[in-house]
C-alpha cells in the first residue's frame, strides 16, 4: 500500500521534510490562496497533517530544517551563518524580548523629547522603565543572542541595554551625577541645567550617535526596517547633542527646538521598532500572515560569497 505524501516524506533521513521559509518579498497575494494551499509549493510551512507545535518547532528552529535567509535574519536580525549545536532549536528566540524592552523605554522618552502633552524633564518619569525594560531586558536578551551564536544582535542589544542602564542611573539622585555641577550642594536638581552638565553629558550622546551609525552600516545586511531604526536613533543622538550643547551655552529656543527635532527621530525608530517586533511575534506563533521587513541581505553579498566566487574562478 503507498504511503501517504508526507509520510514519504518524513520516513528515511533521505526524504526528510525540509521547508524553505519565505518572506513577504517572495510570496505575493496575487499568487492565489487555493494554488498555495495545493501546488508543490516551496513555501509551505507544514504537511498535511503536521501539527502546529511542530510546525512552531519549524520556525523557531535554525539548524535542524532549511530556513531561508530572509526569514532568518527576520527572526534574529543578523545575517544567517552556521553555528556549532542546536540551541537555536531547543530555546526560544529572545529577540523580541530584546525588542520589547527598547521599546517601552525609547517610546515614551521620544514623546517627552517631543514635549507632547506637556511632558519633558529629561525623561526622569519614566526612570523605572530605563532600569527594568531597556537596561534589564536588553541585557538579558543580548547575552541569550551570545548563546546562539548571533554576534549582531548580541552587541547591538548589550550596549543598548548599558545605554539605558546609563540614562537611568544618571537621572537617579543618588548617583549624583547631575548633582555634582550644582552651585548649591543642597539643590543638587539644579546641575541638570548646568552648563558644565549639558557640554560633558553632550559627548556621551555624540558617542552614542556614532556608535548607530556603525550600526547602520552592518545593518544594511539584514533588512529595511532595522536599518530604519539606526537611521533614527542617530539622527536622534546627533540632534540631542547639539541640543545639549546650545543648551550650554545659553541658546535655549535652539536647544528646545533641536530636542523636539530629536524626539521625532526617535519615534521614527520606534515605528520601525513596533513593527518589527509585531512581525517576529506573528511568526513565532505561525499566524496565517506575516509582515514583510524588506530583506535586504542579498543586496551586499558576504564576505564568504565573495571568497567562494573568487576561488572558483581562479580554480
Amino acid at each position: 500500500m503507498e504511503r501517504p505524501h508526507h509520510e514519504k516524506n518524513l520516513a528515511s533521513p533521505d526524504d526528510t521534510f525540509s521547508p524553505v521559509f519565505a518572506s513577504m518579498q517572495n510570496v505575493s497575494e496575487d499568487s492565489g490562496h487555493q494554488k498555495f494551499l495545493d501546488g508543490p509549493s516551496p513555501y509551505r510551512l507544514k504537511a498535511d497533517n503536521t501539527s502546529s507545535d511542530e510546525a512552531l518547532k519549524q520556525i523557531r528552529t535554525a539548524n535542524t530544517v532549511s530556513i531561508s535567509p530572509e526569514l532568518f535574519e527576520k527572526l534574529y536580525l543578523t545575517p544567517q551563518k552556521t553555528v556549532k549545536g542546536d540551541l537555536r532549536g531547543t530555546f526560544g528566540n529572545p529577540t523580541p524580548v530584546a525588542l520589547i524592552g527598547f521599546l517601552l523605554s525609547c517610546t515614551p522618552l521620544a514623546c517627552e523629547l517631543m514635549g507632547w502633552r506637556g511632558a519633558g524633564g529629561n525623561g526622569a518619569a519614566t526612570l523605572g522603565a530605563y532600569y527594568f525594560f531597556g537596561g534589564m531586558l536588553m541585557t538579558l536578551g543580548g547575552l541569550l543572542e551570545f548563546f546562539l551564536g548571533n554576534t549582531f544582535a548580541f552587541v547591538v542589544f548589550c550596549s543598548f541595554g548599558g545605554f539605558w542602564f546609563t540614562l537611568g542611573s544618571t537621572l537617579t539622585p543618588s548617583f549624583n551625577a547631575y548633582g555634582a555641577y550644582s552651585a548649591d550642594p543642597t539643590k543638587p536638581y539644579e546641575g541638570l541645567t548646568s552648563a558644565g552638565f549639558h557640554a560633558s553629558y553632550g559627548f556621551f550622546l555624540l558617542v552614542m550617535g556614532l556608535l548607530c551609525l556603525l550600526y547602520l552600516i552592518c545593518a544594511l545586511r539584514t533588512n529595511i526596517v532595522f536599518v530604519t531604526i539606526f537611521f533614527g536613533l542617530f539622527f536622534t543622538f546627533v540632534l540631542l547633542t547639539g541640543s545639549y550643547w546650545q543648551g550650554a551655552i545659553g541658546h535655549a529656543t535652539a536647544a528646545a527646538n533641536l530636542q523636539i527635532a530629536s524626539g521625532a527621530f526617535a519615534f521614527l525608530a520606534c515605528l520601525a521598532g513596533w513593527w518589527i517586533f509585531f512581525a517576529q511575534m506573528l511568526a513565532s506563533v505561525d499566524f496565517p500572515f506575516q509582515l514583510p521587513v524588506g530583506d535586504i541581505s542579498h543586496v551586499i553579498r558576504s564576505g564568504a560569497d565573495r571568497l567562494q566566487d573568487k576561488e572558483r574562478f581562479s580554480a
